[in-house]
């Protein structure tokens, strides 16, 4: 019995023996006249063991089983190995068929002396910046490299983007490195399946902005500052650029690859991801989960999405655009290849005309002038092209001169005439 009973049992014990009476009980005790009269009959007819509490030595209704328990730091130790508190009890939850909290799941692991792999900095102060008012006005995009298969295959670099007003990460994907290829694609994707945004917000990366540039005599007079394949595409869309000063600055993607790398790389490793493509197949998974669980409601109802036009050409924008000046022949060269221009009903010559050179991301390539693209085929090869080829066979001949055979030159033939 403790302190408190002991009192109680000597006020009792007083009761009987007709030395004070049950009111004076109440008013020593602290308790009603009732509860006074439950107390005084409980011990006449029980003992000393009636002032006790009933659920003394009882273990609480609401107590752990020690075979779930069990199971929780069995999987903590195995399964899920590596995942934070948080995502582990949505497992467990989702997956296991064990409902627990996760105050409930962090104080199993922590009297285990298993603690949350993600370490928080020290918290800085900072004045939060207002969402967007609705979605599609904002996008932040970033790219992510990092050892998401850790070492079961090779580095890749997640390039995505994340509303500002929903937090909704309404597109993601691996590739190898972080390229404007990367991001050319990202933009046609949320266009198909959102629509164009207001603003792209993304660091100071020169896939997205010219840097230390010369401008050149043509840029001056046209007075056009020079762009990337990428700055060019978001002014085609009408898009605005922003370029963040810091990291800091567009922290709402930055706190998405904190958030990545910590739930997406657990989720990788439990289906032991090992390339790109497997890696893909459970990001598309993951991000139907993640939105689910983390979006939240925009201020304003609507969206700010722009719809393309009826007649946009998706092909003709997400591509590279290059200038070249047609030859007297109507023959342009880009790169190594030499191409050959056709009348059309519009023109019979291109000669000395400024065409647009579009590459798609699948390499096919179209030339366009003035919005038509033109017909074309690769143009014959030139004198010093074929003396190339035809010197190649003589190099392999003069290795092995057993084999050797004359070759076709069609300018020593002219020489000889």
């Amino acid at each position: 019995m403790n302190q408190k009973e002991q009192n109680r049992l000597k006020v009792l014990n007083e009761v009987n023996l007709k030395q004070m009476t049950i009111g004076q009980a109440a008013t020593l005790m602290q308790v009603s006249l009732r509860h006074a009269k439950r107390l005084l009959a409980g011990y006449r007819k029980e003992g000393a063991s009636a002032l006790a509490h009933g659920n003394r030595g009882k273990l609480p209704y609401n107590v752990l089983d020690m075979t779930i328990r069990q199971q929780v730091v069995d999987l903590a130790k195995t399964k899920y190995r590596g995942f934070n508190q948080q995502h582990f009890s949505e497992k467990l939850r989702e997956r296991e068929g064990v409902p627990l909290s996760r105050s409930t799941v962090r104080r199993i692991l922590l009297t285990e002396g298993i603690a949350s792999p993600r370490r928080r900095k020290a918290p800085k102060h900072r004045s939060r910046r207002d969402r967007y008012a609705q979605a599609g006005m904002l996008l932040q995009t970033d790219g992510s490299p990092h050892d998401w298969l850790e070492g079961r295959g090779p580095k890749m670099c997640l390039i995505g983007a994340i509303d500002d007003a929903t937090s909704e990460v309404v597109y993601a994907h691996f590739q190898s490195v972080e390229t404007t290829a990367g991001y050319i694609r990202m933009l046609r994707a949320i266009t198909s399946s959102h629509g164009i945004p207001l603003a792209l917000y993304h660091d100071r990366h020169s896939i997205f902005k010219v840097t230390d540039h010369q401008i050149t005599l043509d840029e001056q007079l046209a007075g056009k500052s020079p762009q990337t394949q990428l700055g060019r595409i978001l002014e085609e869309l009408g898009i605005n650029s922003i370029s963040a000063n810091s990291p800091q600055a567009k922290g709402r993607v930055e706190r998405l690859w904190g958030t990545f790398q910590d739930r997406l790389v657990s989720e990788l490793r439990q289906v032991g991801a090992s390339n790109e493509s497997e890696a893909n197949q459970t990001l598309k998974e993951f991000l139907a989960d993640y939105n689910q669980r983390f979006m939240v409601q925009a201020k304003e109802a609507g969206s700010a999405y722009r719809q393309p036009q009826p007649d946009f050409k998706a092909d003709q924008v997400f591509c590279y655009k290059y200038t070249r000046l047609v030859g007297i022949d109507n023959v342009v060269q880009f790169e190594q290849k030499r191409i050959q221009i056709l009348p059309s009903a519009y023109r019979q010559s291109y000669a000395h005309c400024r065409v647009e050179i579009q590459v798609g991301l699948d390499n096919t390539l179209a030339i366009c002038y003035q919005g038509q693209i033109l017909k074309s085929r690769p143009a014959p090869l030139e004198a010093p092209a074929l003396r190339k080829q035809n010197l190649i066979p003589i190099a392999q001949n003069k290795k092995n001169p057993l084999n050797a055979t004359p070759a076709f030159h069609p300018w020593r033939q002219w020489v000889h005439r």
